[in-house]
């Protein structure tokens, strides 16, 4: 498995919002809306460790956190056994000290306040003081899906308030490209709202029909 992206390309993709890279995309990456970061003004970039855990277990993300290199985000599904607290400080501390860039689960974790102070990006469905078990099992580095999205190893993961997007390694950089040219846009659409200009003239929309 190929983890690493240039670290300019890291250092650009970071500037775009999660949004703009959907958008430039075609409309595709988007993880499920409902996983938010822990802290709203989290935000993660990096490339993916993917991890298939099992339900209410997290022994996997342990062995998870010893394979990931520095700069990378653990990815991981749980095969929908959501309630699971399967994150907390205590890993968040050795997350930290193996120098990973994040989290991103589509489960729970815990310890959200301490999670907070000590400032590693989480992304989660949600909260969960439920217990995970030990028993092992699941993979490491192979593909995994969370809602209508397939993840690679290596695929550039960004998060930020808004939610996470995936972008496949192959597109990446046509992606950025793309994203620029989207912020210049809006730039300019912008500039055109505060001269006055409605949304519908600006991009051709017809006006209603109603008075």
């Amino acid at each position: 498995m190929n983890s690493s992206i240039d670290p300019t390309i890291i250092s650009r993709a970071v500037h775009f919002g999660t949004a703009t890279l959907h958008e430039a995309m075609g409309r595709k990456g988007a993880l499920p809306y409902h996983i938010k970061p822990v802290v709203p003004n989290m935000k993660l970039c990096g490339p993916a460790v993917t991890v298939s855990s099992p339900p209410i277990d997290n022994l996997m993300l342990h062995q998870a956190l010893y394979v990931a290199e520095p700069g990378t985000v653990l990815v991981v599904e749980v095969n929908r056994g959501y309630e699971g607290g399967y994150w907390g400080e205590i890993m968040t501390i050795a997350a930290q000290q193996r120098k990973v860039a994040g989290l991103v689960i589509d489960g729970c974790v815990r310890d959200a306040d301490l999670i907070e102070k000590l400032g590693f990006p989480v992304f989660a469905r949600g909260l969960s003081i439920r217990g995970t078990d030990k028993k092992g099992g699941g993979h490491i580095n192979s593909p995994i899906v969370i809602g209508d999205v397939t993840i690679q190893p290596g695929d550039l993961i960004v998060g930020d308030r808004d939610g996470v997007v995936a972008v496949p390694g192959v597109e990446i950089t046509a992606t950025l490209e793309a994203a620029q040219k989207r912020e210049a846009k809006e730039a300019q659409v912008k500039r055109d709202v505060l001269a006055g200009k409605s949304t519908l003239d600006i991009y051709g929309w017809p006006r209603s029909q109603e008075h």
